[in-house]
């Protein structure tokens, strides 16, 4: 979720729960943007992948970028479309990536793949249903071979709490392999209730977490999103001084210590308990 209210009309279709989403010209970078019923959803550059605009999405790839060698193909899973910017991305820097994207409405692939289409040969396939059901049913063979998996759901500006949960990630942590990351976009404002319990619950399912945000949001100081980087295994220290070179800046990475206190008295979320994100305040996406 970004930062900019969008006013252009363009091709459009009507989601299942009623949403309007657009793909319209991006005002502000260049390229094109995905807009569900006046949130931007995503950016794409279709001359440029590597073009990320919206700052969690730059931070994602920043932390893609790190894992294996530079440029060697990745077994990835996407949780949440979009504009497929990161399947895009991925591909563009890493040829041959297997990628598994799990959608919830046909009409917004359809709408994607004919407005902003896939490079020719792209090894991304689209699943349609529910995220969460879908991750359960997923082939065989990708049980324990995910590099990467990644979860991304809004259902227009909020993420459905079926999908924060800890059953839910220990879904997601069944895909990975042993060294595999788990990457999760996060979007809170003031004081970070819903945050703190997000990166305590991955932490619950996945020993070693890191944190990557904009200074203020991670301060709880301003609404935004928050990207948890998690995995079995350590996430190797030289890192972070890469990830905070990459931006954008003012950039943060928690680790550690700052972790430990960040998640302090948070309770773990459950299927029980576990709630929908906070909607932002309709001044988030205005310039």
């Amino acid at each position: 979720m970004a930062r900019a209210r969008i006013e252009q009309s363009g091709p459009s279709v009507r989601l299942s729960d009623g949403a309007l989403a657009r793909v319209v010209p991006s005002r502000f970078a260049g390229g094109w943007e995905l807009d569900v019923d006046g949130t931007p959803q995503s950016h794409v550059d279709l001359d440029d992948p590597t073009h990320l605009h919206f700052e969690y999405v730059a931070r994602m790839a920043a932390v893609v970028d790190r894992l294996r060698l530079p440029g060697q193909p990745l077994t990835a899973v996407h949780l949440g479309a979009g504009a497929l910017t990161l399947p895009r991305y991925i591909e563009h820097t890493r040829p041959g990536s297997r990628q598994q994207v799990i959608e919830l409405e046909p009409a917004l692939i359809g709408l994607v793949r004919e407005q902003l289409p896939l490079p020719r040969g792209a090894q991304i396939r689209v699943r349609i249903g529910d995220a969460r059901e879908v991750a359960e049913r997923l082939p065989a063979g990708l049980t324990g071979a995910a590099d990467l998996v990644i979860s991304d759901v809004f259902a227009g500006a909020r993420t459905p709490s079926h999908v924060t949960s800890v059953e839910y990630y220990g879904i997601l942590a069944r895909l990975l392999a042993p060294d595999g990351v788990l990457l999760v976009n996060v979007a809170d404002g003031a004081g970070l209730a819903f945050a703190r319990r997000q990166v305590a619950t991955v932490a619950r399912i996945l020993q070693h977490v890191i944190v990557l945000a904009e200074v203020q949001t991670l301060k709880g100081r301003r609404f935004g999103n928050l990207v948890i980087a998690a995995s079995g295994a350590p996430l190797p220290t030289e890192w972070l001084p890469r990830l905070m070179a990459a931006g954008p800046h003012p950039a943060k990475v928690a680790q550690g210590a700052e972790i430990e206190e960040f998640i302090r008295g948070a309770r773990i979320s459950t299927d029980a308990d576990a709630t929908d994100s906070p909607a932002p305040a309709a001044s988030v996406f205005d310039r």
